[in-house]
């Protein structure tokens, strides 16, 4: 019977015990490059932000689904989707309560609210309280973390 090397226990070991402790699906750096073209990599994996009125959904008015361009998790309903004149591609609301998650976000000198995937922790954008009723959200949300599913 063959054994298996040590080096390869332990990395087994660790990739489990990633799997026990976060929620998220667990890919590493070289995977998501991998997968993701360029741009979708810095905005999704490295939290950069796309400039604005330059994203390919900002004026998508189609019916349907948008998901993580990462792991394809369903997150907003063109439903909720409004012009919010930001740049971005706005929401007022996500699809499910499980759908993305939120951080605390200080970074630039500033506090906001992070918006993550649900499902694969991706950067999606930022939530603020300035949107319309019901709910009085704005996610501003970057097109390139984004695909769609009419």
């Amino acid at each position: 019977m063959e054994t298996i090397p040590n080096i390869y226990k332990i990395d087994i070991f660790s990739v489990f015990l990633k799997r026990m402790v976060s929620k998220y699906l667990l890919r590493s750096e070289k995977q998501w490059k991998k997968i993701l073209d360029d741009d979708i990599f810095r905005i999704l994996r490295k939290k950069e932000t796309e400039p604005p009125f330059t994203g390919k959904f900002l004026n998508n008015k189609e019916k349907g689904v948008y998901v993580c361009a990462g792991c394809k998790n369903p997150l907003f309903s063109s439903d909720t989707k409004f012009e919010s004149g930001s740049g971005w591609p706005s929401f007022w609301d996500v699809l499910s309560k499980g759908s993305i998650d939120l951080k605390t976000d200080n970074s630039l000198g500033m506090k906001r609210v992070e918006v993550l995937c649900g499902k694969c922790g991706g950067h999606l954008g930022h939530v603020f309280d300035d949107g319309p009723k019901p709910t009085r959200k704005r996610y501003c949300i970057n097109s390139a973390s984004l695909d769609f599913k009419k």
